[in-house]
């Protein structure tokens, strides 16, 4: 939602001719599929921990679809600023994406540091 408000007034500031009236669904979007991705993210954590991968993939792979049908139905309905629209909703994907992947890369390093320690008080 961060990134959204300044987006919001990078985009009034800065390109006020390229602020389209629909902006604040595309954080909304993001921060809506965030909410969910931690949700299901943590309920397999501790019911399949095993099975993270497949569901970090999985969610890449929900997300994916998601944000084209958004897309299309954009450029397909709204047809309003078009190509302002899809270069800042790629902008904030990116951005989602990245979030994402540092936060799993950093749960993994800390799931793999704690069968470290694990394993180190088995042989004790």
């Amino acid at each position: 939602m961060i990134c959204g408000v300044i987006g919001w007034v990078i985009l009034k500031v800065f390109f006020p001719d390229h602020y389209f009236a629909l902006y604040p669904c595309i954080p909304v979007f993001f921060f809506l599929f965030g909410v969910y991705y931690i949700t299901t993210f943590d309920q397999f954590r501790q019911y399949a921990p095993k099975k993270l991968l497949s569901v970090y993939l999985g969610m890449k792979f929900v997300k994916m679809v998601l944000s084209m049908m958004l897309l299309f139905v954009y450029i397909l309905v709204i047809k309003v600023h078009k190509s302002d629209f899809v270069i800042m909703f790629f902008l904030f994907y990116l951005m989602s994406i990245l979030f994402e992947t540092i936060f799993f890369c950093k749960y993994e390093q800390n799931l793999k540091k704690k069968m470290i320690e694990e394993r180190k008080n088995e042989n004790k």
